[in-house]
């Protein structure tokens, strides 16, 4: 990569790391957004946020073949650390949380040790495009509605690529574009995470199949991201004197412009969600 490139790259994870990193950020994140698990939820059965957000969770395991004790799981971007405890608590597998965000990371330490769950889940700090952990010593990455934040969502994969064991499996929800979306219509919603671009379905089949992933398979699941974005809105609107006192008047004013803009984009049918897998060949002998 030049340098240009790394630049770049580095920068937008700096953003990324001092946004979530805010108190504004930390406050609404942990107090509307859903708790325990940051991340679009599952509306089929309920409008309650953390609810949703933690069947999310409980669906994405059910993509995971033979999942056990013997499991090791790292979560990329994993915010507070919800899909970790859950996976720990249910499967007694361990899990590894890397996460930017030194206020997230003590906080998920917290809910860990509360938990006594502490002796399966170890959090680190880092970039999940220079994954601090040895080759092949992982089973599954997992990650959830992170990797959008990333400044080379390639470099991601092959680094995912790199810490799994083969047969291992990638697992995934990300917000994105859709495949067919017209250029330049989503720039509201690039401007409030700071971003250029999303990934698309077909866009993380493409480099998945590039890095030599295997096994291709998405589950669309878009109508709960409109579904997401509008009930957090609504309950920011709802909590509206409350969260301004805890996260500025000025972030949570932004916040829910941002949040109409995600609406209004996915109204149109210009975004996408749903869960995305893909395998690890074992190499033929």
């Amino acid at each position: 990569m030049n340098q240009a490139n790394t630049s770049k790259r580095d920068a937008v994870t700096a953003v990324a790391e001092a946004y979530y990193d805010s108190t504004d950020a930390d406050n609404f994140y942990f107090n509307i957004w859903g708790g325990e698990d940051i991340h679009i939820g599952l509306y089929e059965e309920t409008s309650d946020i953390a609810e949703a957000s933690r069947r999310t969770v409980a669906h994405m395991a059910d993509h995971i073949p033979d999942l056990n004790a013997d499991t090791r799981i790292i979560d990329l971007g994993a915010g507070y650390g919800g899909a970790a405890r859950y996976l720990a608590h249910n499967f007694s597998c361990e899990a590894v949380c890397l996460n930017l965000s030194d206020v997230q990371n003590a906080t998920n330490r917290r809910l860990n040790a509360e938990q006594g769950l502490d002796d399966l889940i170890r959090v680190v700090h880092g970039s999940f495009e220079e994954i601090p952990e040895p080759d092949e010593s992982f089973d599954v990455v997992w990650s959830q509605d992170a990797i959008l934040h990333s400044g080379n969502r390639e470099q991601v994969v092959a680094e995912a690529w790199r810490v799994l064991k083969p047969g291992g499996i990638m697992v995934f929800t990300d917000p994105m574009q859709a495949d067919d979306c017209p250029p330049g219509v989503l720039q509201p919603v690039y401007d409030r995470i700071h971003l250029e671009s999303l990934g698309s379905f077909g866009f993380y089949q493409d480099i998945s199949a590039k890095q030599g992933f295997t096994d291709f398979t998405k589950e669309d699941l878009t109508h709960n991201l409109r579904t997401h974005y509008s009930r957090v809105r609504d309950e920011l609107e709802r909590d509206y004197e409350r969260m301004a006192k805890v996260s500025s008047k000025d972030y949570i004013d932004r916040m829910l412009v941002g949040l109409g803009n995600w609406v209004e984009a996915a109204d149109s049918g210009y975004l996408a969600w749903g869960i995305i897998g893909f395998r690890k060949p074992v190499p033929v002998s």
